[in-house]
């Protein structure tokens, strides 16, 4: 990163919080590389906290720029417009990603809204919030597609996809992850939104040991894959994806639809739409849902790639 390019930062930065969202959101996206030498930095706006994450070491000015301009920021009457209530900086580059809170107090597990859905934050402990931004218009399109369904969600995480199937009037979800901990924190997002936690499962499993379990609470209408990139010991994603894909037709409603989903710059469309074709061929690709304007990337195939099937 360069620290000659961190007034194009706080120029974006500044146009995004003129009009500060009420809702959560990503206010810069270096990591679409559509900044050169920011590409390792990004901003969120999370309930009148300003989190910056760098994920790569800077020259050795960068960070003492950042901070300087950050704190001027601090001070500037945009930010009291916006009622601006802490500034931080995370180094997702150092171990633990440890978090530097510059201005106020950081508020660590606060409760965001998203598409007017509330959701639990956990912030400054580990990599990840809980919550992945650029999957908004993922979630509501499960929301605006769930009425009536039984709905499976495998690598549930926090279960966001849960949540907004629900809130889309879902008959059932059933939610599978091998993490026990992020599955407390998803059935913690449904009692947030007041649901009622007799139709929704959480399922703290193998998802490739499990199959015969999963089977038997199917047929699915619904089923949401979204798994990690890789994950050391369970997952492997060019490997175990076709794994997945060729048990739908099992789980599958004759009249089902698949949402799937990767986020690596490794691989492309044509991965889900060729791996689709070549290990559940009675499914067709029907669209790639959009990413949110804010996750903007110069290459629309290195980022996030949400993928509707159907039969």
């Amino acid at each position: 990163m360069q620290s000659n390019q961190l007034p194009v930062f706080f120029e974006q930065l500044t146009q995004r919080l003129t009009d500060a969202p009420s809702e959560v959101r990503r206010l810069f996206h270096g990591r679409g590389r559509c900044f050169s030498g920011l590409e390792q930095i990004t901003c969120d706006w999370v309930n009148g906290q300003l989190i910056v994450a760098l994920f790569k070491e800077g020259d050795a000015r960068f960070v003492e720029e950042l901070k300087r301009g950050l704190l001027a920021l601090a001070t500037s009457e945009l930010w009291r417009s916006t009622t601006g209530r802490s500034i931080v900086i995370q180094y997702r580059y150092k171990e633990g990603a440890p978090s530097e809170v510059l201005i106020g107090e950081l508020e660590s597990n606060p409760v965001v809204i998203e598409s007017g859905i509330k959701y639990q934050l956990n912030i400054g402990r580990n990599q990840n919030f809980g919550l992945f931004l650029d999957m908004r218009y993922g979630r509501d399109w499960v929301r605006e597609h769930a009425q009536n369904k039984n709905v499976l969600n495998l690598f549930a995480y926090t279960c966001g996809f849960s949540v907004a199937a629900v809130e889309g009037g879902a008959d059932k979800v059933v939610n599978v992850d091998m993490s026990r901990s992020s599955l407390s924190k998803g059935r913690e997002n449904h009692k947030l939104n007041g649901h009622n936690l007799n139709s929704v499962s959480f399922l703290g499993y193998d998802i490739f040991r499990s199959w015969g379990k999963i089977r038997k609470l199917g047929p699915y209408d619904l089923i949401i894959i979204d798994p990690p990139s890789f994950q050391k010991g369970s997952f492997a994603l060019t490997k175990d994806y076709k794994r997945i894909l060729r048990r739908l037709p099992e789980l599958l409603t004759s009249d089902g639809r698949v949402l799937a989903c990767v986020n690596s710059p490794q691989v492309s469309c044509n991965f889900l739409i060729d791996s689709m074709r070549e290990e559940a061929p009675s499914l067709h690709f029907v669209q790639r849902i959009d990413n949110p304007p804010e996750f903007k990337d110069i290459d629309s195939e290195a980022s996030l790639k949400v993928m509707e099937f159907a039969y």
